[in-house]
This record gives structure tokens, sequence and C-alpha cells, in this order.
């Protein structure tokens, strides 16, 4: 006996479907809420406010934030990445310059003989 044979093709995609979307739903809405405790331009009892609205009446609070603020919220990620690039950039330089390569010695000092 095939379990499959009791549930038709078109209800697996549907439930597909319908399972996709709700993770793309739950990712909106945490991306959504990572925007607002992000932002330095607003206060405290704005993102509170965002928050209450998101969670109350979410589709709708969803959809306004990303009318609303959803250019500032691609700006906001181009000079999250560029400062966390800059950051990155700058370690290896540091790292690159404070040590030398593995099996040298530093500079000005001579080679060690090998046994």
């Amino acid at each position: 006996m095939l379990i499959a044979a009791d549930y038709p093709f078109m209800d697996v995609f549907w439930s597909i479907l319908i399972f996709f979307l709700w993770v793309a739903w739950l990712m909106i809405l945490f991306r959504v809420f990572a925007d607002v405790f992000r932002r330095h331009d607003i206060s405290g009892w704005a993102k509170a406010a965002w928050c209450v609205f998101v969670i109350f009446l979410p589709f709708l609070g969803v959809l306004v934030y990303l009318i609303a603020e959803g250019q500032h919220m691609a700006h906001r990620d181009v000079e999250q990445q560029a400062a966390a690039r800059a950051e990155f950039d700058e370690y290896v330089r540091s790292v690159a310059q404070s040590q030398p390569p593995a099996g040298q010695p530093p500079a000005g000092q001579p080679p060690q003989p090998t046994a």
C-alpha cells in the first residue's frame, strides 16, 4: 500500500508552495524587525510603535514598512556591508604587516638553521 496514493500530486504541490511562502514571510518579518532595531534615526518609542504595528497587524505592518522605508532599508544594508568590508580589509592589513609568513624569521633576523 502506497501512502502517496491518498495524497494527490496537486495537494503535495500546494503544501510545498504554502510552506515556501510561510518561510519567505518569516524571512521578511525578521528582516523588518532587524531593520527597525538597526536604525539610529528614530527614537525608542518609534521603534516600539513599529514593532507593535507589525505584531498586531503583521501583513499590513510589514507592507507599510516596506513601502515607507524600503529604499532607506536598502541604503542601510549597503552602508553596513561597506563598513564590514572596510573593517575586514583593515584587519587583514594589520595582520599581514605584523606577522611574517610561516617558516620565515621576522625582518632583520638571520634565518635559523634547520636540522
